[in-house]
């Protein structure tokens, strides 16, 4: 292999693909990525067999080829390097780098000893979203995934396409978000309903590698890709029954709160200042002000309080209890200034929508201290 790539464009290309590097004492190439000519192209991969990511860059090739390179000593090279053009050859197993002013000699692996990278051969049912659609999507669901090795299937987010609408849905059983996408933001072959479990790592490379053109979704057996014309993503699929989550979504409301998002959002900060061990933070809702009392208390610390103003149906609490951080956590993720705060007690899930648009909602439980 001989080929002649900007620096820009190489260094572009390895920060796509570097989150699929892993450091495995025991699969020594899993280290590396792969370098080679494909159709007039220069493809890079990586891949530590749970999630594969290939990318495409553009450059000058003499000679095609191929080589699986250290990815730590070239990625190092190559940022460091300034340098705007670089000559790249492969003899002997070994990468030859050339600058201007520099040269260097990686010892590299036969293509051969690479992983094989698996396909989806069945590319005729695809789902097509807007990179932009597709990455606020997950963006809202993944702040509920659970890290958890007890029930795997807590690990990543639910696609549930249901033919005329698809469903992002997340949960850690203490709270769970769901984003819904209408038939009018879904482009699809797909004819029959499915549902599948996408590991959490998976779908923080695709927020964080998508930006401009669609992005195709196609799913195998066991594996689900997401691609566009430069980079596809390859992942196992989570095995396992995602939990019927819909019979905790509340299906009446005690109180119903209209509210300041900002406004909450700097209550919650100000007052977790003074919470306990368990992030616990305390709502008050007094029938005749008219605003919502968000308070904490400290024996070592001291005590605050601060009033949100809100428009109230329903009836007043006097206490009820929530974890700070994961109230802030969908707070953060919700679109719209103009909320609206669903309660019913002190032992049932509270929800979050935006006043706007009901295709989302984030729902919390109340904490007992």
């Amino acid at each position: 292999m001989k080929i002649t790539i900007l620096r820009k464009n190489l260094k572009d290309g390895l920060s796509i693909v570097e989150r699929g590097v892993t450091d495995n004492n025991n699969l020594p190439v899993l280290k590396h990525i792969l370098i080679k000519t494909v159709n007039n192209k220069i493809q890079l991969s990586s891949t530590n067999l749970e999630l594969s990511v290939i990318t495409f860059v553009s450059g000058k090739i003499v000679e095609d080829g191929g080589i699986a390179v250290p990815f730590s000593p070239f990625n190092s090279v190559i940022s460091n390097t300034d340098s705007e053009r670089i000559d790249i050859e492969v003899k002997n197993n070994n990468l030859l780098i050339k600058t201007d002013n520099y040269e260097a000699k990686i010892q590299g692996l036969p293509e051969s000893d690479f992983p094989i990278i698996p396909k989806i051969t069945n590319n005729t049912n695809f789902l097509e979203l807007d990179p932009l659609i597709l990455k606020e999507a997950l963006n809202q669901v993944s702040v509920a995934v659970s890290y958890s090795e007890i029930r795997p299937e807590l690990n990543g987010v639910l696609l549930d396409y249901q033919v005329n609408a698809l469903k992002f849905v997340a949960t850690d059983s203490f709270r769970l978000a769901e984003k819904t996408l209408y038939e009018n933001q879904v482009k699809t072959t797909l004819k029959e309903s499915l549902k599948v479990i996408i590991p959490i790592k998976t779908i923080q490379e695709v927020i964080r590698v998508f930006n401009n053109s669609p992005v195709i979704v196609l799913v195998g057996d066991n594996q689900i890709m997401f691609k566009n014309e430069d980079v596809s993503i390859i992942s196992r699929l989570i095995d396992g029954t995602y939990p019927d989550y819909e019979q905790i979504i509340p299906k009446s409301t005690e109180t119903e709160l209209g509210l300041s998002r900002s406004d909450l959002m700097k209550s919650v900060k100000l007052v977790s200042s003074f919470s306990g061990k368990v992030n616990d933070i305390h709502l008050k809702l007094s029938g005749e002000k008219k605003v919502l009392e968000v308070y904490s208390s400290n024996q070592y610390l001291g005590e605050n309080n601060y009033l949100v103003p809100v428009k109230q149906k329903g009836s007043a609490f006097s206490d009820i209890v929530f974890n700070w951080k994961y109230l802030l956590d969908g707070l953060k993720v919700l679109n719209s200034e103009n909320l609206t705060f669903s309660l019913n007690g002190d032992m049932k899930p509270a929800m979050f929508k935006t006043a706007e648009n009901n295709s989302y909602f984030y729902i919390v439980m109340p904490i007992k201290i």
